[in-house]
């Protein structure tokens, strides 16, 4: 198995060994929590904005894939917002814990950062091999990873439908998960000025 398919089947898992050293040093403060919160929040509002668009294709775990190719909303500005909102998620929360800051939030970006570049790599295989000249296109217009201020606009490929409902039903395990690290910072912060 190649190191990029290993790092997309357990994609869910990587941040776990950085969220519990965030909790054993957490050094948080009221501003460390608040602009953590701030960065974190834009993070998932991205995300939930790019699966209101994408829906559930994109919490497979088994193979890079894609019906469509989503070049709305998000996908608009960006070719991988989702990936750009984990690490905001990721960074902010590592803000808000100031555990070992900056080191361990700088190791924690590079790590991620590698990770999606070779998760991307992998991706990008499959979106030429499947749609082509199209997708050719849609590289050319609009970048990887830092959004375009305009939105790329073509209106001959197939789109999915927009959903809030569908980006909302797709995030629960992310929002379950985002606020109990939120919540047990938060906690921790409360408990060590009292």
């Amino acid at each position: 198995m190649k190191l990029s398919e290993l790092f997309f089947k357990y994609r869910s898992y990587t941040p776990i060994p950085f969220i519990i050293i965030m909790i054993f040093y957490h050094d948080s403060n009221i501003w460390s929590i608040i602009t953590g919160l701030i960065v974190a929040s834009s993070g998932e509002f991205l995300r939930l904005w790019g699966v209101s668009w994408a829906g559930s294709e994109t919490r497979t775990t088994g193979s890079v894939g894609g019906t469509y190719l989503i070049i709305k909303g998000p996908f608009g500005h960006l070719r991988n917002p989702l990936y750009l909102g984990n690490i905001l998620m990721y960074t902010g929360i590592g803000i808000m814990s100031f555990a070992i800051f900056p080191w361990l939030q700088l190791v924690g970006l590079f790590f991620f950062s590698l990770q999606y570049h070779l998760i991307i790599k992998e991706e990008e295989e499959y979106l030429k091999n499947t749609f082509g000249k199209q997708y050719d296109d849609y590289v050319s217009n609009v970048p990887r990873i830092i959004p375009r201020l305009t939105s790329y606009k073509v209106s001959n490929i197939l789109q999915p439908g927009f959903s809030w409902k569908v980006g909302l039903r797709s995030e629960i395990r992310t929002f379950q998960a985002f606020g109990f690290i939120i919540f047990t910072l938060v906690i921790l912060w409360l408990l060590r000025r009292s």
